[in-house]
């Protein structure tokens, strides 16, 4: 999620008019079998990090994750401060771990939500830092309270507890070594639901790797397609297009094309959000090319058509209105051009 609208917002492009086309969705309940309900479990499926916990793999994971606060590079941006001493980079964290919240969320894709939501948890801070971003307070400005990885395992029982189909992290890049420590607090406690990494798409392979096995669902966003509109408007993220489009295809080297049970609640895959910009900023037509040719024309895409100037979008002229419907109609028909048939439009 990081900075941009949240998915389930009712809200469309500039006009009365919201735009006809429907979403073109595959079926593919026939893939997993004996999968969990909301907040249950049934033989035949499990979380990926379930297998690593009985190998004594993730705890070796959370102990190589937690070396690297000592010199942070778990965004791109390398800053190599000593979190664990205070110190802080870009993100403005140390190696306590922050929440603003933790709650069942109805306003996500469909797959993720189900009858039960998708039980969230948002994370303080942000590695990107986008002007238009929606949650500045919790991502800029830092709200939320300090807790232990201990009592954000507790907060996954809650959520499972509650009927949540998932457990979803929202904006984790920064903290994603607590949180695997926090997983690891979870499991005895009867943790058995999958977990969604729901990022910015500003993310190092070198670390996408080490959580191999321990994400089942990818919630990424692709923002931008052009480096000197990233390093514009998401604090000097130059490199952000090619490192996102390299995070994207590790993501589906990982865990493959979104897989959905019987009633279309998603148990692993991959998701891209895409925000749809004024002007075609974020560079639809370059993104969804890239998708079809790079990750495969099946590979599921979130078309978002709910921008709208938040934070300090109003000081820049081009973000400082909302898309229209003939920009959103654009980009359908671009993604219907490039031939992805797993298009939703939230």
């Amino acid at each position: 999620m990081g900075c941009i609208q949240e998915s389930g917002e009712t809200m469309h492009p500039a006009s009365s008019d919201p735009p006809s086309n429907q979403p073109t969705r595959r079926d593919f309940s026939s893939a997993l079998v004996g999968l969990p309900g909301a907040g249950g479990q049934k033989s035949g499926w499990e979380p990926a990090y379930l297998a690593l916990e009985r190998r004594g793999e993730l705890a070796q994971r959370v102990h190589a994750l937690q070396e690297i606060y000592k010199q942070c590079r778990l965004c791109p941006r390398r800053c190599g401060v000593n979190r664990v001493k205070g110190e802080k980079g870009v993100c403005n964290s140390t190696a306590q771990l922050k929440v603003y919240s933790a709650h069942p969320h109805f306003g996500e894709e469909r797959p993720l939500v189900g009858r039960g939501g998708s039980g969230t948890i948002f994370f303080s801070h942000c590695n990107l830092l986008c002007v238009f971003c929606q949650n500045w307070e919790i991502n800029h400005r830092g709200d939320g309270s300090l807790v232990a990885p201990a009592d954000v395992a507790r907060m996954m029982i809650r959520l499972q507890e509650s009927g949540c189909h998932n457990i979803n992290l929202v904006t984790p890049t920064h903290c994603v070594p607590n949180i695997a420590a926090a997983l690891r607090h979870a499991i005895p406690l009867g943790l058995r639901l999958p977990l969604v990494y729901n990022c910015g798409g500003y993310e190092p392979v070198e670390i996408l790797r080490m959580l191999d096995g321990i994400v089942d669902i990818y919630l990424p966003d692709c923002k931008y397609m052009d480096g000197a509109v990233a390093a514009k408007f998401s604090s000097g993220a130059s490199d952000y297009p090619e490192v996102a489009q390299a995070a994207l295809m590790e993501m589906k080297r990982q865990v493959g094309d979104l897989v959905t049970d019987e009633r279309g609640v998603a148990r692993r895959g991959l998701l891209i959000r895409h925000l749809v910009l004024p002007e075609n900023l974020a560079g639809t037509d370059s993104f969804v090319r890239f998708v079809a040719e790079k990750l495969g024309r099946t590979t599921w895409v979130n078309l978002m058509a709910q921008y709208r100037p938040e934070h300090k979008a109003r000081q820049y002229p081009e973000l400082a209105r909302r898309i229209t419907v003939q920009e959103y109609r654009q980009a359908l028909q671009w993604a219907a051009q490039a031939g992805l048939v797993n298009v939703l439009t939230q």
